[in-house]
């Protein structure tokens, strides 16, 4: 069977949003040999790209018909590049073709595509993010495109099941927006991919909030503009509603979940008292809550002891929220947080995989070097960009 020419060009919403959502339907997301995900953008085909400062979606047209679809995204970050440590970086995400078109070349032509969009725009470092076991991913960005592989951060997540209870020893306090900031300036500035708009985060409307937690007993002094703490035990997080996004759909998982899913329903409608551990269903549209920026100052068991519970309180917030399963976060995969951070192992991605390119010579030259650097403990993870 014969294709006619392959057409890149920008997305049109109402020329193009149905096709794109077709398209997003029938693409899943995750390697097929373990599970994957379906996509439902619920009327709004760029909502992955529409909070980030610049963004641009393009798509692939064959004999006038939509085939492909690619998304990115840029914005200002902290990367070890002196001397000031930071670097306008472009993010690779939402590449779909229709399986029909597939091994065609068109994934390779969107990306080189949006490429040229950055280098329009001075970007510094592309980027993209795919399940570390997909081969056909990094086949196309390592192999054909000369992305360089670059961190493998852990995404953690965590089912809503029955309310936790939250120790009586811990005190949990929601912070004003300006508070917030000013404490993610002050202490995590310096981290990987700390966006430098995180002011724009924290006040989108998807955004919940920023919590602290502390000792109970202690006093939480107002924080001022240079984002002094009394208190030397703490931790902090914010929550973005993903849910509201956009929803997921299990489209295939492991025998091994299949089973415990619905066993442990029976069993828990059998026999409740016993409570075990319940996983939802997957299998029809569900949305969830992100954490970000998660923080600790600290040591000892009282810091891992005030992370969970703040990841528990979130755990509670998700169960009062409709279609809400899951609690996710992703952190750095040296981090020592992902210890204390509620989370299935079952259901989550102990290595995902980051890629990095250098678009212009001098920061192509400099890539070598962040990749042999070891990664700091920390890695700021954009809700937006999840």
């Amino acid at each position: 069977m014969g294709f006619g020419e392959t057409k890149i060009r920008n997305y049109e919403e109402r020329r193009d949003r149905a096709q794109v959502e077709d398209l997003e339907r029938r693409c899943e997301v995750g390697p097929a040999e373990r599970m994957f995900l379906f996509t439902d953008t619920m009327g709004d085909a760029i909502c992955r790209i529409r909070n980030s400062p610049m963004y641009k979606m393009l798509v692939a047209e064959v004999d006038n018909q939509l085939v492909g679809v690619i998304q990115g995204s840029i914005k200002v970050v902290t990367v070890r590049k002196p001397p000031k440590d930071l670097a306008k970086v472009g993010y690779v995400l939402g590449l779909r073709v229709s399986r029909l078109y597939r091994r065609r070349g068109i994934g390779l032509k969107l990306v080189r595509r949006l490429e040229e969009w950055f280098v329009d725009n001075q970007v510094d470092y592309a980027y993209m993010a795919t399940e570390k076991d997909n081969e056909a991913s990094v086949k196309l960005f390592v192999d054909k495109l000369s992305y360089v592989k670059f961190r493998t951060p852990a995404i953690l997540v965590n089912p809503v099941r029955r309310r936790v209870h939250l120790p009586s020893s811990i005190e949990i306090l929601k912070l004003k927006v300006e508070e917030a900031e000013i404490l993610y300036r002050k202490f995590m500035a310096s981290t990987e991919f700390f966006s430098q708009d995180i002011d724009r985060i924290l006040r989108n409307k998807l955004s919940l909030g920023t919590w602290v937690a502390y000792p109970r007993g202690e006093k939480w002094e107002a924080i001022g503009p240079e984002g002094l703490v009394e208190n030397s035990n703490w931790a902090m997080l914010s929550v973005w509603n993903s849910g509201e996004l956009f929803k997921l759909r299990l489209g295939k998982a492991p025998l091994s979940c299949l089973v415990y899913t619905k066993g442990s329903r029976v069993v828990d409608r059998l026999l409740p008292c016993i409570k075990v551990p319940t996983i939802p269903d997957f299998f029809r549209p569900f949305g969830f809550y992100f954490m970000y920026g998660v923080h600790r100052e600290g040591e000892g068991e009282i810091s891992g002891k005030m992370v969970r519970t703040l990841c528990n309180y979130v755990h509670n917030m998700g169960r009062k929220t409709k279609d809400c399963k899951v609690i996710v976060t992703e952190v750095g995969g040296c981090d020592t947080l992902k210890d204390d951070i509620p989370h299935w192992k079952l259901l989550s991605c102990p290595e995902d995989l980051w890629c990095i390119k250098g678009l212009k010579k001098e920061e192509r030259n400099s890539v070598h070097e962040l990749t042999i650097t070891p990664p700091s403990r920390a890695l700021f993870v954009d809700p937006r960009e999840v």
